[in-house]
Order: structure tokens, then sequence, then C-alpha cells
């Protein structure tokens, strides 16, 4: 594949959401601010992944490889450490397992409202820090924080640059293979 070719495979981009993320006025703007193609579809972990068509109209998809787990600000990502710390684990372990690059994105939060206790939970500032770090300790996960406004388009960039980055590998392993064979 040129990287003509690339371009236009990624122009069918269309992200993937899972069928759990609540349908709400917030969720329909962050759908419409991604600009893609959705489908909605149960995922295995996360709430958004993406997919492809290639030249040979099959599919190229991420969703085992790439996901974004969102959650809405930091009292929510409290609720997950804490009464569904066993449910939040299990996603997280099925990822691991499928060897999976998670993206824990976070809106309306940053590390100052983390460290101060900005949030609503009776979580301690230092056990809900204690908790991020030990997931990206853990789970190899990319933490990121951002308004809700944001989220829309950023979940769409994540997720194009992902899908480019695997269709270059593609390409270089296909070539890797042409040359070993002479």
């Amino acid at each position: 594949m040129h990287p003509v070719e690339i371009s236009q495979i990624l122009n069918t981009l269309t992200v993937l959401v899972d069928t759990r993320e609540q349908p709400n006025t917030r969720f329909r703007k962050r759908l419409k601010d991604m600009g893609v193609p959705i489908e909605r579809r149960k995922l295995n972990f996360g709430d958004y992944s993406a997919e492809v068509t290639l030249p040979d109209n099959s599919a190229f998809s991420l969703e085992n490889e790439v996901c974004i787990e969102r959650k809405m600000n930091l009292d929510e990502i409290c609720q997950c450490y804490c009464k569904q710390r066993g449910r939040f684990t299990r996603e997280f372990e099925r990822a691991q397992a499928a060897n999976a690059k998670m993206y824990l994105l976070i809106e309306n939060a940053n590390w100052e409202k983390a460290y101060s206790g900005e949030y609503r939970s009776q979580m301690t500032s230092s056990a809900l820090v204690a908790s991020l770090t030990a997931w990206l300790a853990r789970y190899n996960c990319q933490l990121i924080f951002c308004e809700d406004k944001t989220s829309g388009k950023l979940i769409r960039e994540i997720l194009y640059r992902e899908m480019k980055e695997r269709l270059t590998q593609l390409e270089e392993g296909r070539e890797n293979e042409k040359g070993t064979a002479i």
C-alpha cells in the first residue's frame, strides 16, 4: 500500500461505540463532534474503537487491539475504583490478555483536581492518585484528561492515528515478507 492508498483507507474510518455507552445529550454531541461514521456494537473492552474498509472490501478492525475507556469525570472513576472495582479490573484484564492498548480518557478532570480532592466521593485523593497510577503501571494504559467538549474530537484523533500506525505496520510487514522471499 502506498501512503496515498493508506490515506484513502483512512477516509473509510468508522468509530465503533460500545452498546453500553449511555445515549444522552452529551453522548450525541460527542458522536457528532467525531465527524466520522459511527457503528454501535458490543465491544469486549473499552467504549470506543475503530474499523476501516480495505481495498478488497474487507474490514480491518482495531477493536481487539486499541480501545478507549471514557469516564465523564473523577466522580465516575472513583466509583470504578471503589464500588465497581471488580468489573473495572476485569475489563482491563481482558484488554491485557488480548495484548490490547487501552486509553483511559477522563473528561472534566486533571491531576490537580485529583490531588486536591475536587470530586464527589469518599475516596481520598491519595487513594485516587494511587489507583490511577497503579492502572498506568499494571495495565500499561495511557491516561488522558480533557474537557467534555473536546472528547469527541480527541477520541477520533487517537483512533485515526492508531489506525494509521497499524496500516503502516501492516504494509511494512508485507514489504519485509517480499524482501525475505528473494
